[in-house]
């Protein structure tokens, strides 16, 4: 029994030992890295196969639907409306990080503001997602 336990940890840390071997390999080639060239700047679940992300490749950012038959062009986005999204974004996680009220304090924060001009209408349109969300909700909603 003993050398059974004594075998089991000598194998898990062969196997440890090669992993990390691996993975300083692929650090030093860079496989498995970006190239610097392409971000995914966000990224949403719509359900179990979909996502929504947002990718930026050089100047351009792409919005773009991916299930696990296909990846879709939803639309182009101006750049700097997605820096000032962002920038608009980061310190309401600061805030809730330093109260200690977290995600549900930042979400509250969040449908509390108004959409931009610039974005109505967008995938980044506030308004557009909270009403989507709404009918979801009605939608699902077991009736007695």
């Amino acid at each position: 029994m003993t050398w059974m336990i004594i075998r089991l940890i000598l194998s898990l840390a062969f196997i440890a030992v090669v992993l990390l071997f691996a993975a300083r390999v692929a650090k030093k080639r860079g496989l498995g890295q970006g190239n610097g060239l392409i971000e995914v700047v966000a990224r949403q679940r719509m359900g179990r196969t979909s996502t929504v992300n947002v990718v930026r490749i050089a100047d351009v950012v792409l919005v773009v639907g991916a299930t696990e038959e296909q990846v879709t062009l939803l639309a182009e986005v101006d750049a700097d409306a997605v820096d000032a999204a962002l920038r608009e974004r980061r310190p309401l996680m600061q805030v809730a990080a330093a109260t200690g009220d977290g995600p549900a304090q930042e979400t509250h924060a969040l449908a509390a503001r108004s959409t931009s001009p610039a974005l109505a209408g967008s995938v980044f349109d506030r308004n557009g997602w909270g009403m989507f969300v709404s009918q979801l909700r009605e939608r699902t909603v077991r009736r007695s």
